[in-house]
């Protein structure tokens, strides 16, 4: 006797699922898998961090955000989904190392000359992305403070000043890339980066914060 269309699909769709749970990687399979890409991920990550106790840090990070979210992936899709993994994960290392050297390096150009200047700062700015240099625990403790007051006075920032500030020094793009970014002179980006700056070193200051 045949099977009706409509009772071969149901069969089908109620069959694939049972495929992909065979497909599933064990633990067994994701920890082999974890043992046999160790190595290489912590070669890669020393290559990018130029350190060794970070880069273990954030291999072992990205081994566990692999076992902890991905468990239900077929183990072929596993080395994919692990390089992804650790390449964001240093790319995160990165930004909040950005964030805790804005404070020392964004600070002393902070507050220096008129408000109106149309001079922009961040041309000033370098941050290391390799560096190492973090301080003890107790430097550490206050330039995370600090980088979280910086992220309240960007976010109080009027539109189009934060917006400058933020494709300038997140986004790394230049005065004319800005300025093709915002539809407006580079003069303005300039403006608005200087004047960026001066409201978060006076926002700083009211916290005790001298640059």
């Amino acid at each position: 006797m045949l099977t009706s269309a409509p009772l071969r699909r149901d069969l089908q769709r109620s069959v694939r699922p049972l495929e992909r749970l065979k497909n599933l990687a064990t633990e067994q399979e994701i920890a082999n898998f974890l043992a046999s890409v160790e190595r290489r991920a912590f070669k890669h990550a020393v290559f990018a961090v130029r350190d060794d106790h970070l880069a273990l840090d954030l291999v072992q990070d990205s081994m566990l955000k692999l076992a902890e979210k991905y468990a239900d992936k077929p183990a072929p899709e596993l080395p994919l989904l692990f390089q992804r993994i650790l390449q964001n994960t240093i790319r995160d290392h990165f930004r909040r190392q950005k964030v805790r050297n804005l404070w020392s390096t964004l600070l002393s150009s902070l507050g220096s000359g008129p408000e109106d200047d149309d001079s922009d700062p961040l041309e000033h700015i370098e941050v290391t992305e390799g560096s190492n240099r973090d301080g003890g625990p107790a430097e550490q403790v206050e330039r995370a403070q600090v980088a979280g007051m910086i992220g309240e006075a960007i976010e109080k920032l009027p539109t189009r000043q934060r917006e400058a500030f933020l494709l300038r020094y997140w986004e790394e793009l230049d005065v004319a890339e800005t300025a093709e970014a915002m539809g407006c002179s580079e003069g303005s980006v300039k403006t608005h980066c200087s004047r960026a700056t001066h409201a978060i070193a006076a926002f700083l200051r009211k916290r005790g914060i001298e640059p």
